[in-house]
């Protein structure tokens, strides 16, 4: 059925028109670039639809990037963590070389240290006893832990292993009151001993003469005396240094370099040389005791490297 009316020209007179008008567009643009700001407004129309289409892919990819589990933000930081850990025990262990290389210059028989063992350490729960510093950390005797084992942090020494279970031990901390260490001024090598005097932050040391070279700041490291923990790792730093002569011997304090109240991850290390402990024979002792024992060998904790 044809339609009644007919307006306008046919469809191949419009096909024409629309190619000729096509195609002059083309050679204007081309040649005369007369479109130049035309093109700049439709481009600013059509953009927003091309950020629009491409917003998903976007999205997706945003989300891949940075939508993780929190199981995945807790593992990562934790291996974080046991990773600084390891580069600051490292740091620690170059500082102890470097000072030993000056000491070898004047003694060449100085013998070098070791490359020392070590494993990482989480500290399960902490001893709510006030008076008592000790925590509870998630290695055993099947890890090859003992009793008297050094146990340091990224920054100095923290204590040693007191009691050791098939899968967790006990570790007393250097600020417990039971507990001593000898160190030494890093400064000039005088020989002190650090007691803990049951407060995080404060060590003491007892029967220093007044004679005696300590001055606030210096820093104090382990002698090495007692085989118990290596000779060179940062102890304490001095805080207080109190001479009157009414007092039969000053008054010296000193601070943890460890932040004891803010521990998580601790390393363990092995000596060079396995102490005797590992025995059978060996005598068990209560916790007091066995931190005030003393013998001939110097093997208490007391007065050995506690």
């Amino acid at each position: 059925m044809n339609p009644i009316f007919k307006h306008g020209p046919s469809p191949q007179h419009r096909l024409l028109l629309v190619l000729f008008c096509s195609i002059s567009l083309i050679f204007f643009d081309h040649k005369v670039n007369s479109f130049e700001n035309i093109r700049g407004y439709l481009q600013s129309m059509v953009s927003p639809l091309q950020y629009l289409a491409t917003t998903p892919k976007q999205i997706m990819t945003w989300a891949s990037e940075n939508i993780i589990t929190r199981r995945q933000l807790i593992s990562e930081n934790q291996q974080y963590k046991i990773s600084e850990l390891r580069f600051h025990q490292q740091l620690l262990a170059l500082e102890i070389i470097k000072k030993e290389n000056e000491r070898l210059r004047l003694l060449l028989a100085s013998p070098l240290r070791g490359e020392v063992k070590k494993m990482v350490a989480e500290i399960l729960s902490v001893d709510s006893d006030p008076y008592s510093h000790q925590v509870v950390i998630n290695r055993g005797s099947d890890d090859g832990l003992f009793e008297g084992q050094p146990v340091i942090d990224d920054e100095g020494i923290v204590g040693q292993v007191l009691h050791v279970g098939i899968n967790s031990s006990r570790v007393i901390l250097i600020t417990d009151v039971t507990h001593a260490v000898p160190v030494r001024v890093s400064r000039n090598g005088v020989r002190l001993v650090a007691s803990g005097t049951g407060q995080i932050d404060r060590l003491t040391h007892n029967f220093v003469q007044h004679s005696t070279d300590v001055r606030s700041g210096d820093l104090l490291v382990t002698s090495g005396l007692g085989d118990k923990y290596p000779e060179g790792y940062p102890v304490a730093r001095v805080t207080t240094v109190i001479q009157n002569d009414a007092n039969a011997f000053a008054l010296v304090q000193s601070e943890p370099v460890a932040k004891i109240d803010r521990l998580r991850y601790l390393l363990l290390l092995w000596p060079e040389k396995a102490p005797g402990i590992f025995a059978p024979s060996q005598n068990k002792a209560a916790p007091d005791k066995l931190v005030n024992k003393k013998s001939d060998n110097d093997t208490g904790i007391n007065n050995a490297d506690s």
